[in-house]
């Protein structure tokens, strides 16, 4: 397994990998989302890759204050061997480097499997209220 920064070429293995691992919701375009990630910080966008294959993805961001995490997933084909973990790892070291001192990330509250991933890798459920508010109207939902 390697994990680097994304690259352009890794575009449609990235958004397959996406819709294979049900990501993907109407309200965000993964072509959009891409671009928008790629004028900000790409070099924490980072992929798994193994057998010259994209088979892992997470997104991270830091605003001075927070760190986020968007878009981890690993193949189905490969969940279990450490692939996601390491992601994590390595964008938490990108971030410390950063001097980011807290995560945020979003989970769906019926993906019981996913919060106990977070939970093994040391992160709290924290009672928060998540708002939304759509800033530029580029897509329907």
């Amino acid at each position: 397994m390697e994990i680097r920064a994304f690259r352009q070429e890794d575009f449609e293995e990235v958004t397959t990998l996406w819709e294979r691992c049900d990501l993907l919701r109407p309200w965000n375009d993964p072509e959009t989302d891409i671009e928008r990630k790629l004028n900000h910080d790409p070099d924490l966008f980072l992929v798994a890759v193994a057998g010259g294959e994209v088979v892992g993805t997470v997104m991270g961001g830091y605003d001075g204050h927070r760190g986020s995490v968007y878009y981890l997933c690993v193949h189905p084909d490969y969940q279990g061997r450490g692939f996601a973990n390491e992601l994590m790892n390595r964008l938490e070291k990108k971030l410390i480097a950063r001097g980011c001192p807290k995560i945020n990330l979003m989970v769906r509250a019926e993906n019981d499997a996913v919060m106990g991933f977070y939970d093994k890798l040391g992160y709290d459920n924290v009672d928060s209220v998540i708002l939304g508010k759509r800033l530029i109207e580029d897509r329907e939902y």
